[in-house]
């Protein structure tokens, strides 16, 4: 039995998922199963039931739950008190982040972090922003990066940056020669967006309604990479993040235009748990995010 070994259990009994635990851990999935049983035969208890329906701890799997999360949080304080006595920068973070952040926000970030800071790990899991709140929440990660971050009792948000919103195109599209464009310009016109759930289309709808607009919502996706090439193949037009499409844009296949009338930002925050126990790797971490603001 060791650290790790608990971790691993307490995380499969949050997620209860074999295979988002693996993805968490960056291993396979026997190795977690393995872990178990390492864990399960150590302390003569089956823990979770083998069905292959549903996932349910044991009543002694509930209670060993309860023990292990208290030793994986000590173990973190353990090894935040001696890095702060040693002034060492080092160790793991887990961030979850929603595609678009994940994917193109933090790159530059997370390059200049780690050149700075060789000695710490940060491990990047791309998720929808219910999944990255619900690991935020569930101790899975350590970190989340968010749009339009929400109010939680139980987290932290602190505001980082904001991402000014741009229409996107085809270049054979009419829109591709205007040099900026109004909210009423998009009046009936073919609209790619994202679910309805997304925070970033309830804001998008939220401008849409109060201008009187209506457009054509031809498709709908959890993620902008799907979107830009649905706007690639000329099915319509779409509202994203500028720092999205850069790539795009510079290889010609899409037009960005400006909103002006009204201008569009996304908010993009960091959130944890408030009785997170923040490591010096952790604060060093949010301190380069934090400074995309200035």
């Amino acid at each position: 039995m060791n650290i790790k070994t608990l971790k691993i259990f307490c995380d499969l009994a949050e997620l209860k998922s074999f295979t988002r635990t693996a993805r968490l851990h960056q291993i396979s999935q026997s190795a977690v199963s393995q872990h178990l049983h390492s864990l399960e035969r150590a302390l003569g208890l089956i823990l979770i039931e083998r069905d292959k329906k549903n996932f349910n701890l044991t009543p002694a799997g509930k209670k060993i739950l309860e023990y292990a999360s208290q030793i994986v949080k000590l173990h973190e304080q353990l090894v935040s008190a001696a890095a702060e006595m040693t002034n060492t920068v080092a160790g793991t973070i887990k961030v979850s982040a929603i595609y678009s952040l994940g994917l193109h926000f933090l790159p530059p970030i997370l390059k200049t972090f780690m050149q700075q800071n060789p000695t710490v790990f940060v491990h990047v899991l791309y998720s929808t922003a219910s999944e990255v709140y619900n690991a935020v929440l569930t101790h899975s990660v350590d970190l989340g990066l968010v749009a339009y971050p929400e109010h939680n009792p139980l987290l932290k948000v602190i505001k980082i940056a904001e991402e000014r919103m741009v229409v996107i195109c085809h270049a054979h599209h009419p829109f591709s020669q205007r040099q900026s464009l109004s909210i009423k310009d998009l009046q009936d016109q073919k609209f790619i967006g994202f679910e309805e759930k997304v925070p970033t289309q309830i804001a998008i709808e939220r401008v849409l309604r109060k201008f009187n607009v209506r457009v054509n919502k031809v498709m709908e996706f959890d993620n902008v990479e799907t979107i830009k090439c649905a706007v690639e193949i000329e099915a319509g037009i779409a509202i994203v993040p500028e720092t999205t499409v850069t790539q795009e844009v510079a290889r010609g296949t899409l037009k960005a235009i400006p909103l002006i009338e009204p201008e569009m930002y996304r908010p993009v925050g960091v959130i944890y748990r408030r009785d997170k126990v923040v490591t010096p790797a952790m604060e060093a971490f949010l301190q380069a995010l934090m400074k995309k603001t200035n």
